[in-house]
């Protein structure tokens, strides 16, 4: 009977391995949907219309593949149905983010193409099986901070080769932090978990606030000699019984032979109608083998809120916030731990009101992590947690903050208000619904990216051009007047008017992060020589010129050097080889006039002059914006 049993499981699994990957994209989400609870915020997600051109909530399209999942502060729980999302050839990153998922995690590591997985602020516990990143290689952002997950850190995610972002804060796991394979990390937080023992060589570079409140931690970067308290040794705690003896053999193998037999004829049948299925799918993998790039990664981090109507849930005493930690005040003499206010024309707030707020993690670049939070007066702020500023003492860092709320320049984003404490500094600034430049540009393929088009592109140029000049003149004493300036940093309000985020900080940065994180330091000067100057702005302005005029993502932004395009030496040949007009981005060439087409070429040229590697060729900015203030609509 037993047999006869496993025959039919057998032939259920073939079935069910035939069909496995006949699903169509739109029908995988809605049977993704169907596995979620409260999915209210969903609704839009219906059988027979396209995701990508309808733009489904939550979902990140690129050339009208699903690259991205980004379904996030909706209060989403029930089971997340990981065969659903296995038909999906494209997804690169999901996004979890503040919802009410509980147990254990997933089984998301079936999906071994994933480069970004967010599980940040759930209620998933439970042990994470030691061998569970294996599949994953890919896997470069992994944030599972404020869950309740227990048990050791699995040494399969330490061994993860591509690993950049790994935040594991606010949970239970414990024991010894397993050794880390030669790795790329520029962002880690293991703080308030139950970890013990001395912290690997390899991540003692970390500040230590990312080992923070785990109070049997010792050695580097922490304050704590591993020799003055013993720490039990790994694998102290495990009870194995290497005495235990099998159970006796059945007496009657014999007679199941022929059963056995048959049973392994379907097992083969089985394997290779399943080999078959897998070859199927990697056909279509291979079809999207570009989307593997990190130019989607970072593209899809940099995407906007979903929007959602749902109210989120708010970040109080039961969900940390930001700049919270696990036991930490926030009060203390004269309230100098408070939200310190230095521009109020979006109304006052203070620290309470923000610890309340709903927040959204939006992603965490070079200088630190980023967030969304609704204020309590309907104010919508991204907050950057920054831990890479101690240059500055409290008054010399106030004077900075307060000349940043005095900026009033309408392609400049001015600073709402500030939070200082050693370890890390709140920024809060006004939140832009159409996100980035570099979002529009790349990540969304709906109404924002269709309205892209040349006299749209020109005003971003020129008031890129306007913001840095003002920056150039307001700071004319700092080597980096901005000092990363890059698509990303650049913020489109709603009527694509853009403003310049990120500027000035290199005074207030350690100088061995700046260089690390900032992109003016990947100028060509800076690689050569380490000497940076205001021209290396320029260099980093003639970048975005010429991504906006191709519309390709630039590889120069990356720091591994794979993916994207050179657009600097692409131009270059372009240039040389008088072709100009067929490295313009289509989607503007070919619905412009011929004069159109020749302002293009003309700002082609003019993103070419500032990006030349010999400083002395490079335009200044006072020369950069002459040049552009030349080509009108």
């Amino acid at each position: 009977m037993t047999v006869v049993r496993l025959l039919l499981l057998l032939f259920f699994l073939l079935i069910r391995c035939n069909l496995s990957f006949s699903l169509s994209e739109n029908e995988a989400l809605v049977k993704l949907k169907t596995s979620l609870s409260h999915a209210g915020a969903l609704d839009d997600w219906v059988s027979g219309s396209n995701p990508c051109a309808k733009r489904w909530s939550g979902v990140i399209c690129f050339g009208g593949i699903i690259t991205g999942l980004h379904l996030s502060d909706l209060g989403l729980s029930g089971t997340i149905d990981i065969e659903a999302l296995q038909q999906l050839p494209g997804l690169r990153t999901i996004s979890f983010v503040n919802n009410s998922f509980s147990g254990p995690i997933p089984e998301l590591n079936k999906l071994g193409a994933l480069k970004s997985l967010l599980l940040t602020h759930n209620e998933f516990s439970g042990e994470i099986p030691n061998d569970f990143f294996t599949p994953m290689s890919s896997l470069k952002k992994a944030w599972f901070s404020e869950n309740n997950f227990t048990g050791k850190i699995p040494e399969s995610l330490m061994q993860l080769s591509h690993l950049k972002e790994l935040h594991l804060e606010g949970n239970q796991f414990s024991g010894n932090i397993p050794p880390l394979k030669p790795h790329k990390l520029s962002s880690l937080d293991l703080s308030h978990n139950l970890l013990e023992g001395q912290i690997p060589p390899s991540l003692s570079a970390f500040s230590a606030s990312s080992f923070a409140n785990n109070d049997r931690l010792c050695g580097k970067p922490l304050d704590k000699d591993c020799s003055s308290s013993p720490l039990p040794s790994p694998g102290q705690d495990e009870n194995e019984d290497e005495n235990e003896t099998p159970g006796p053999a059945s007496n009657s193998a014999e007679g199941n032979k022929t059963m056995i037999g048959f049973v392994v004829l379907i097992v083969i049948a089985l394997l290779i109608s399943c080999t078959l299925c897998k070859s199927n799918k990697k056909m279509k993998d291979d079809e999207f083998s570009g989307l593997g790039k990190e130019n989607i990664n970072a593209v899809v981090l940099s995407v906007r809120g979903s929007g959602s109507s749902k109210k989120s849930q708010s970040l109080d005493n039961s969900k940390k916030g930001i700049g919270s930690r696990r036991g930490s005040s926030h009060n203390s003499r004269n309230g100098m731990t408070d939200l310190i206010m230095v521009n109020d024309e979006k109304g006052q707030f203070g620290l309470p009101d923000l610890m309340k707020a709903a927040a959204e993690v939006l992603g965490s670049g070079g200088l630190g992590s980023a967030y969304k939070a609704i204020m309590t007066n309907g104010v919508s702020v991204v907050v950057k947690r920054m831990r890479e500023m101690n240059i500055l003492g409290r008054d010399s860092f106030d004077a900075e903050m307060r000349r940043f709320g005095r900026i009033r320049h309408k392609n400049i984003l001015t600073p709402l208000a500030y939070h200082f404490r050693k370890e890390e500094k709140l920024l809060v600034s006004e939140y832009m619904p159409k996100g980035s430049l570099l979002y529009v540009l790349h990540g969304d393929r709906g109404i924002y990216h269709a309205e892209l088009n040349w006299p749209t592109r020109l005003k971003i140029i020129k008031g890129v051009a306007n913001g840095l000049g003002f920056l150039h003149s307001e700071y004319s004493n700092y080597k980096l007047p901005h000092g990363n300036l890059k698509s990303s940093n650049v913020l489109l309000d709603e009527n694509y008017e853009p403003l310049l985020g990120d500027y000035a900080l290199d005074q207030l940065t350690n100088p061995s992060h700046s260089a690390q994180a900032m992109f003016a330091y990947k100028s060509p000067e800076y690689l050569t020589t380490h000497q940076i100057s205001p021209k290396s702005d320029v260099y980093c302005f003639g970048i975005i010129i010429l991504e906006i005029i191709t519309g390709k993502f630039p590889s120069q932004y990356l720091s591994n050097g794979k993916g994207g395009t050179d657009v600097v030496l692409w131009v270059i040949q372009a240039i040389s080889k008088g072709r100009e007009q067929e490295i313009i981005d289509p989607e503007i060439a070919n619905t412009t006039s011929n004069n159109s087409v020749h302002q293009m070429v003309q700002m082609l040229h003019i993103g070419a002059a500032c990006t030349q590697n010999d400083t002395t060729q490079r335009l200044d900015m006072r020369e950069a914006i002459r040049r552009i203030e030349e080509v009108s609509v």
